[in-house]
């Protein structure tokens, strides 16, 4: 077990934001005066199995000494394709196996979270790494979880919530990318799709955006996310869509020199809910 120390000065407080894949893992420390500490990530490179991931946490938490903080509020933020939305009114707690089982494999003894956004009437369910939590909860008894799409959904449907026009947004990770459509400040579509080619993204987002009748020469598709604007994803997305840019993240963090330079559209979710 992970012992944690107090390095508390002058009333600060800290926010631990810790977000998990299984192809990689970042996390950020946030002051209570809105300076970030640290943000570190690490990219596994291949895909590990949710034991392999918690033995990197654990080795990190071992080695970094910004993790020996105690810490006011832990968060661990899942980022994985084993979810999906359910319209609020239609949400049945009871019935979360029945969710998923449409689009993923649910297997006997997997454990079945949901994340409620009620300011949107939308109730996400998702699949968490249930041993990466008991690592949590024996380490610090107290933290909170969500999947990535909860909070990406929640951040960008308040961005948009006075917009009239329809926005598209691409969240890239290096293994898949989570797409929306935003209408009038309502979401339309989300959805995950795997990637390995830039190829594989333009069909993805060509096929979705025809199905919902959208004209390339209209709508804006914003990146978000792990993608650097030198991408051949944004310049693919460039010869088949007019309006293409970058995301930006809605926040005024002081950013220490010991912390690597970063655009204001990456960490999106990360960052985006402190």
């Amino acid at each position: 077990m992970v012992q944690t120390t107090n390095n508390t000065i002058d009333n600060t407080t800290y926010t631990l934001s810790i977000q998990v894949s299984l192809n990689g893992l970042s996390f950020c420390i946030v002051s209570s005066d809105y300076k970030i500490i640290t943000l570190e990530e690490e990219a596994f490179g291949i895909q590990l199995s949710p034991d392999q991931v918690l033995e990197k946490i654990k080795n990190i938490f071992d080695h970094s000494p910004h993790l020996k903080y105690s810490f006011k509020t832990i968060e661990v933020i899942y980022q994985n394709d084993l979810c999906t939305f359910v319209p609020k009114a239609l949400f049945d707690k009871e019935l979360l196996n029945q969710y998923l089982k449409y689009s993923i494999k649910v297997l006997e003894n997997d454990f079945i979270a949901y994340d409620e956004l009620d300011q949107h009437e939308i109730v996400t369910v998702y699949i968490p790494y249930i041993n990466i939590n008991n690592f949590f909860f024996e380490t610090f008894g107290s933290f909170t979880y969500k999947h990535s799409s909860s909070i990406l959904i929640d951040t960008i449907l308040r961005k948009n919530k006075n917009k009239e026009t329809t926005t598209v947004y691409a969240h890239m990770n290096s293994k898949y990318f989570d797409l929306l459509v935003v209408e009038k400040g309502k979401l339309v579509l989300g959805n995950t799709y795997l990637h390995e080619t830039k190829e594989d993204f333009l069909y993805y987002l060509m096929f979705a955006t025809e199905q919902l009748q959208l004209n390339p020469e209209e709508f804006q598709l914003l990146f978000v996310g792990n993608i650097a604007k030198n991408s051949d994803y944004y310049t693919i997305a460039r010869t088949y869509i007019r309006n293409v840019d970058f995301g930006k993240r809605d926040d005024s963090y002081e950013i220490p020199e010991t912390v690597s330079p970063f655009d204001t559209h990456q960490h999106f979710v990360l960052l985006s809910h402190f």
